[in-house]
C-alpha cells in the first residue's frame, strides 16, 4: 500500500531557496528557506545540501516522515538543459544516501518552468520572466513547452536586470565622455554608488565583480521622474521582450494550427510589481499583441513547483 501524502516544492535561485510541504489538495502545511542553489553559479556540493536540508525541515516542521512525501519539484536558476538536471539529481540522491534518507520521484526543473506552472495555476499559456536575467515560457492546450531567451547575459537576456543595468552604465559613460544625452541616471549612480569618474566605474565593474543587474531599479526610478534616457532604455527593452513573446505565440500557434488568445502573466523581480517598466511593458504587449491577454500571476514559483509534483503523482497513478 502506497503512503504517498504530501508533496514538496522547491524555488531555487541565486540568493535564496524556497521550500513549501503541500497535502495533495495543494494546502502548504510547512515552509523553509535557506541559501542560494543557482546551477551556473553556486557549488553542486552545496546546493545538493542546502535542498536536502530543507526537505528534511519541511518534514521536521510537519511532524511526517520522508517516506510519505510522494514528489519533489526543485525549480532551479540554471538547470533548463537536461545535463545539469540529471547532476543536481545525482548529488541530492547522493547527500540523500549519506543521511539514509530516500526521495521518491525527484525532479529537477528550471525555475522558469516553475513560474510558469505557478503564474497560471497549470493552465496554458505563457509567463515572461524579467529579473537578473529573462526568459520568455510558453504551454499549449496539450501540455507542450515553448521557450524564447534565456540566453545569459552575454549572448541574450534583453529586458532584463542585466541588460538595463548595462545600458545604463553605457548612458553614464557617454556622459562622462562628454558626447552622451544628459541623463539623471549619471547623478544618481553618483550619489547612491559613488560612480563620479571613469576609474571609480572601471574599479566596481572589472575588479569588484559589481552587480549591474542592480542598477536596474535606478532606471526605473529615473523613467519614473521623467528622465528620457532612461525613459528610452526601458522602452528599448519592452520591445525586445515583446519581439520575444511574439516569437512564442508564432511557435504555439503553428503547432497547435491555430490562433487563439492566450493568457500571459508577468514573473520576476523587474516587472512582477507596478513601475514604470511593467506599465510600459503591458502597454507594448497590448499594442503589438492584441491576442494577448494580460493577467496577474496566481501564485509564485515555489506553489508552481508543488503543481508539478501533484501533476506527476496523479500522472504516475501513486496518490493512495
Amino acid at each position: 500500500m502506497n503512503h504517498s501524502l504530501y508533496v514538496i516544492g522547491i524555488d531555487g535561485g541565486g540568493t535564496k531557496t524556497s521550500a513549501i510541504l503541500c497535502a495533495l489538495d495543494g494546502t502548504i502545511l510547512s515552509e523553509a528557506q535557506g541559501g542560494p542553489s543557482n546551477v551556473q553559479t553556486n557549488d553542486i556540493k552545496q546546493i545538493g545540501h542546502t535542498i536536502t536540508d530543507l526537505i528534511e525541515t519541511c518534514c521536521h516542521s510537519m511532524g511526517c516522515n520522508i517516506s510519505q512525501i510522494g514528489a519533489i519539484v526543485a525549480g532551479l536558476a540554471g538547470a533548463g538543459r537536461l545535463a545539469d538536471q540529471k547532476r543536481i539529481i545525482v548529488q541530492l540522491q547522493e547527500e540523500s544516501q549519506q543521511r539514509d534518507l530516500t526521495l521518491n520521484n525527484l525532479i529537477v526543473e528550471s525555475d522558469a518552468r516553475c513560474a510558469l506552472e505557478g503564474a497560471l495555476n497549470g493552465k496554458p499559456g505563457i509567463v515572461v520572466i524579467a529579473g537578473t536575467g529573462s526568459i520568455v515560457v510558453g504551454k499549449d492546450e496539450k501540455g507542450k513547452i515553448y521557450r524564447a531567451g534565456g540566453w545569459g547575459k552575454l549572448i541574450g537576456d534583453d529586458g532584463s536586470g542585466y541588460y538595463i543595468g548595462r545600458e545604463a552604465l553605457r548612458a553614464v559613460a557617454q556622459t562622462l565622455d562628454g558626447y552622451g544625452e544628459k541623463t539623471r541616471l549619471r547623478r544618481l549612480l553618483d550619489e547612491r554608488l559613488g560612480f563620479s569618474l571613469q576609474e571609480n566605474i572601471i574599479d566596481a565593474v572589472y575588479k569588484q565583480n559589481f552587480d549591474i543587474a542592480s542598477l536596474a531599479p535606478f532606471v526605473i526610478e529615473a523613467a519614473s521622474g521623467g528622465d528620457k534616457k532612461a525613459k528610452g532604455i526601458l522602452t528599448n527593452a519592452s520591445n525586445d521582450l515583446c519581439r520575444t513573446i511574439q516569437s512564442i505565440m508564432r511557435a504555439m500557434n503553428k503547432s497547435t494550427k491555430k490562433v487563439s488568445t492566450r493568457f500571459l502573466s508577468f514573473s520576476g523581480s523587474l516587472i512582477a510589481n507596478d513601475n514604470w517598466y511593467s506599465k510600459k511593458l503591458k502597454s507594448t504587449i497590448k499594442r503589438e499583441l492584441p491576442l494577448i491577454s494580460i493577467h496577474p500571476a496566481e501564485s509564485s514559483p515555489v506553489v508552481g513547483a508543488a503543481i508539478m509534483a501533484i501533476d506527476i503523482l496523479s500522472k504516475r497513478n501513486v496518490v493512495s
